[in-house]
């Protein structure tokens, strides 16, 4: 995207990525939910599109980044990753980005981001009685057809949603250049420097005043009713 973007100073898109796991019926799948600008930011702060991306450069890129982790923790060998490497066809790697939100869409990028934050599983799929020696789960459509279903042992049902469980303290949640925490951070610095140091209508420690007190209160309890 930088490249794409030309001669920009400071150019730097951002992104937020969503770790997953299960694939349908809570079989390992991992695989990465992103969203991502279709463009990114100048040292100044100017908003720069990128009027195109190319999925396939980006399926090459992270494939590379991928087998090259692999590679530094001791899980590939140097022969394994160019083996792997030279798979042209079916490199077990792809990129969709056919997902798209337009800038004025707030409905859609919640319902983007709804989505991308699932959890592996979905009750309303699921179907089971207590006493049952079986746990029914409904598989997606695929193809335009509609989803079959697979029977499991609840046993069996609950160790595959437990592989699902994440480490303790294992964030799942990851976010990258203009969006990351020391950007956003830096951003805030720059912006408390410019308010005024003495104000009789601003609190000095967090630079607002009375009323925008009040609307973030408000935003703040919306949030919580969503959750």
């Amino acid at each position: 995207m930088a490249a794409a973007a030309g001669e920009v100073d400071g150019f730097r898109t951002g992104m937020v990525v969503v770790a997953q796991t299960a694939g349908d019926a809570l079989g390992l799948h991992p695989h990465l939910h992103a969203i991502v600008p279709r463009g990114g930011w100048a040292s100044d702060g100017a908003w720069v599109p990128v009027p195109f991306v190319d999925p396939d450069a980006a399926e090459k890129l992270f494939r590379h980044k991928v087998l090259s982790f692999l590679k530094t923790e001791g899980l590939l060998s140097d022969e394994r990753a160019a083996l792997l490497l030279s798979w042209h066809h079916h490199t077990g790697f792809s990129v969709d980005s056919s997902v798209k939100v337009e800038p004025e869409d707030g409905a859609g990028l919640e319902r983007l981001a709804r989505c991308v934050m699932r959890p592996p599983l979905s009750l309303e799929r699921m179907h089971w009685t207590e006493g049952a020696h079986k746990v029914v789960y409904t598989l997606k459509p695929k193809g335009g057809r509609a989803g079959g279903e697979e029977t499991l042992d609840p046993l069996e049902f609950l160790a595959r949603l437990l592989a699902h469980v994440p480490e303790p303290r294992l964030h799942l949640v990851h976010y990258y250049g203009w969006y990351s925490n020391v950007s956003r951070g830096r951003r805030r610095k720059g912006r408390d420097a410019a308010l005024p140091t003495a104000s009789p209508y601003r609190n000095v420690a967090d630079g607002l005043c009375p009323a925008e007190r009040r609307a973030r209160r408000r935003r703040w309890a919306q949030l919580l009713r969503r959750v």
